[in-house]
């Protein structure tokens, strides 16, 4: 199943742009609303250090690393959850992400034009956190209709759902996201406010630092900001590595933005990362973090998760000290670990199973 990431934001703040950055697809980046309505979809490979590092213990054939998916959703408008703006058709794709890039405008550039007259990232925040809470409402309205129906069953499940659903609504309509509360959620009513959210500024060149009343803000909220030039951003993939190194150490910049982007999207949807060795190829997986070791082996295969009789398991620093597998397993290194055990970030694993 692959995990994604919505980009959204308002009209004309550049989600196309840090999009055909992510993915390096040129998909349509115009000065105008809606020029994003289907949403267009791109796998971006995580940058991952730690795989490189196994891989010279393994020299593989084939190395093959963790992807993660972005959606660059369309500009939300105000009124969004009211159907304007194509408003209905954009929040439904909203709701088939797991976790949400903000972008937010933080460029000056006449010849863009302004959707909502100037320049104020605190603001736009608002206008898009209101439409999603908005949305909400609506769901949870008609959700409480069907369950007040339902409590005539007598079951009491439909009696604890009427006052979570009660207590979403009180949150809403005092203006906070549920992504803000400790409400639990139900797993079948997919409300947009509740997904987790990073927010990505983008700027001009040369413009490294968010403002302080954005930043202050976000830490508040906890929430996670990446401040970004997605023109340069951009510009930085169509140059070979070398020039791109250059740029970067010209810019100040240890490594792109973009590196940072996805690296914030691996840690809003807590996943770890574990490596197998199998044959040819050594390949990175991206998980849910506490996730269990036969789960794990059914993101590899079915059969794997059906048959599961054991991990064996390296730490893949211990790994990469020692020089091979063999000799971790020589000196007792390596863990044998059963059905119960929760993969931990950076596992090296051989699974063995039976079908």
């Amino acid at each position: 199943m692959a995990l994604r990431i919505g980009i959204i934001g308002l009209p004309n703040v550049g989600k196309s742009t840090v999009f055909n950055a992510l993915t390096g697809l040129d998909v349509p980046a115009m000065n105008y609303p809606f020029c994003t309505i289907e949403p267009n979809q791109g796998v971006v490979l995580i940058p991952d250090q730690r795989l490189l590092a196994v891989a010279q213990v393994s020299q593989p054939k084939v190395l093959t690393g963790a992807t993660i998916e972005f959606v660059d959703i369309a500009g939300l408008v105000k009124g969004a959850s009211r159907g304007e703006g194509l408003g209905n058709q954009f929040l439904g794709h909203i709701r088939e992400v797991d976790a949400l890039a903000h972008v937010v405008r933080l460029f000056s550039n006449d010849d863009v034009a302004y959707s909502t007259g100037t320049v104020d990232p605190l603001r736009d925040v608002e206008i898009v956190d209101l439409e999603l809470i908005l949305a909400d409402l609506e769901t949870v309205r008609k959700r409480r209709e069907r369950t007040e129906r339902m409590l005539k069953t007598g079951e009491p499940k439909y009696r604890e759902e009427l006052e979570l659903l009660d207590s979403y609504a009180s949150a809403l309509e005092q203006g906070t996201p549920l992504r803000r509360t400790d409400l639990p959620t139900l797993p079948d009513l997919p409300l947009l406010s509740a997904k987790p959210v990073m927010y990505v500024l983008n700027t001009d060149e040369g413009r490294l630092e968010a403002p302080a009343d954005f930043s202050a803000w976000a830490a508040a909220e906890g929430a996670e900001v990446i401040t970004m030039a997605a023109d340069f951003e951009r510009e930085l993939t169509r140059l070979d590595p070398e020039e791109a190194e250059l740029f970067l150490a010209d810019a100040g910049m240890d490594k792109p933005a973009l590196h940072r982007l996805v690296e914030a999207g691996v840690r809003l949807l807590d996943l770890i990362t574990f490596y197998t060795i199998k044959g040819e190829e050594t390949r990175a997986w991206i998980i849910p973090r506490g996730m269990p070791a036969p789960q794990a082996a059914g993101r590899i295969h079915s059969d794997m998760e059906r048959g599961f009789i054991r991990a064996e398991v390296i730490p893949w620093q211990i790994l990469v000290t020692e020089g091979s597998v063999q000799a971790c397993r020589d000196k007792g290194l390596q863990r044998i670990e059963g059905k119960d055990y929760l993969v931990q970030d950076g596992d090296v694993i051989f699974f063995r199973f039976n079908v």
